[in-house]
């Protein structure tokens, strides 16, 4: 079953719709099987505020009845829980504190360098959207982008720091189509990842027009028959 799991994880290029689950938000064992068993390509773990070793290691234990390939966004070092098949690092390109572009990281790196695997480390070059959100605060992100600098953002991802993803979060808000157009036009190898705000198929199948990989999230928690509907619909699409 591991090497099942690797053979995936290490190929994102395949992955078209993930699950986003947050430790700090409940969620119960029949839903989870539904969540994990939707044929969604991947599950990612990861959240914001409250995320500890302890809600980690709890939801990856229980994700791990199953055969879906398992990620952990990194937000703090504290919650670094090792199993997960890789760990996705988000860069925050737009943050205006510094904290939060790199110094985190260098924590981090003092204290997990050694033992880190760097095979299953991806890092996200991330741009926050949506002023009012949690990360958008914590990181001080300058949020009023225009087409042109989302481009040049895209461009910063991939023709100059050479990342695996480009990560367009909206967090808790359904965005701009035409932003995440505008960055497909100039990217040419990462893989553009898109979350924030679907709620329904269609907003999912639209997204994925743009979009390589569509992450859903908040929507489990409210309407769970809706955000298993956003796997066959982001899958049409491709």
């Amino acid at each position: 079953m591991k090497a099942w799991r690797r053979i995936h994880i290490l190929n994102i290029q395949t992955w078209k719709h993930v699950f986003k689950l947050d430790p700090d938000k409940l969620i119960g064992d029949e839903e989870l099987e539904m969540v994990c068993e939707s044929g969604t390509d991947a599950i990612i773990v990861g959240g914001t505020t409250n995320v500890t070793f302890d809600n980690t290691i709890d939801l990856l234990s229980r994700i791990r009845r199953y055969a879906v390939p398992c990620a952990l966004e990194v937000s703090n070092v504290e919650a670094i829980v090792p199993g997960f098949d890789a760990y996705f690092v988000p860069l925050v390109l737009n943050a205006q504190n510094p904290e939060w572009i790199f110094n985190a990281y260098i924590e981090g790196l003092k204290e997990h360098g050694p033992f880190i695997k760097w095979d299953e480390v991806f890092v996200e070059g991330y741009i926050v959207c949506n002023p009012d959100s949690a990360v958008a605060r914590l990181t001080e992100s300058r949020t009023n982008i225009a087409q042109e600098e989302m481009k040049a953002y895209a461009r910063l991802a991939d023709q100059m720091l050479k990342l695996p993803i480009f990560y367009i979060e909206y967090s808790g808000i359904y965005g701009d189509v035409e932003q995440v157009r505008a960055a497909q036009k100039v990217v040419q190898n990462s893989r553009i990842f898109y979350g924030g705000g679907i709620r329904s198929a269609e907003q999912a199948a639209e997204m994925a027009q743009w979009a390589d990989t569509i992450i859903v999230g908040n929507i489990i928690y409210e309407n769970l028959e809706q955000a298993l509907l956003t796997v066959q619909a982001v899958k049409k699409q491709k």
